[in-house]
């Protein structure tokens, strides 16, 4: 059975341990079973004009959002032990890291995998040009509003059903 969990963060600045939005998807046997996003109050509730730029957030948005220590739990139950999948995994499996560290959390407690499943690069070897989330999704004609962390983390667990074979609708439960 097809059971993983998808990851979307969205970074208010430069620094990867700026999480400012994150979108979790668990699928189990196939299915889309549990959905989380959230804003985080990223650290000093700083951001750069350019990453406002991409994802449309701004810090008033997130003036009175938990910070990541707060969310944490939350995150958690979703990610532990899981076999994770991101667009960009390195990218998405550094912020994580990197924004655990900012708050003195251990990584390594999560029990997740040294590397994660990448759909660029599968999408890559595909030969996909360009390869990019919104590019893949409108080529495979999956729904997608690009940088909303959530859709983001949707898009990205359709690519990944869809690379393993399972390309009907995905179901909801």
């Amino acid at each position: 059975m097809m059971n993983f969990t998808a990851i979307d963060f969205e970074t208010a600045t430069g620094k990867r341990s700026s999480a400012c939005a994150v979108g979790i998807v668990r699928v189990e046997n196939g299915e889309i079973s549990d959905t989380f996003c959230s804003l985080i109050r990223p650290p000093n509730n700083e951001y750069f004009g350019m990453n406002i730029s991409v994802h449309g957030i701004h810090p008033q948005d997130t003036v009175s959002a938990p910070t990541f220590r707060d969310l944490y739990p939350e995150i958690r139950a979703r990610l532990e032990g899981s076999t994770l999948v991101a667009h960009n995994e390195v990218f998405d499996r550094s912020v994580l890291r990197r924004t655990m560290e900012h708050y003195e959390l251990n990584y390594h407690e999560l029990r997740l995998a040294e590397r994660w499943e990448c759909t660029m690069r599968i999408y890559k070897s595909k030969g996909f040009v360009p390869y990019r989330l919104n590019a893949c999704c409108e080529r495979l004609g999956i729904p997608l509003q690009h940088h909303e962390a959530l859709s983001d983390a949707i898009g990205c667990a359709r690519l990944y059903l869809h690379h393993r074979g399972a390309c009907g609708e995905v179901r909801y439960s």
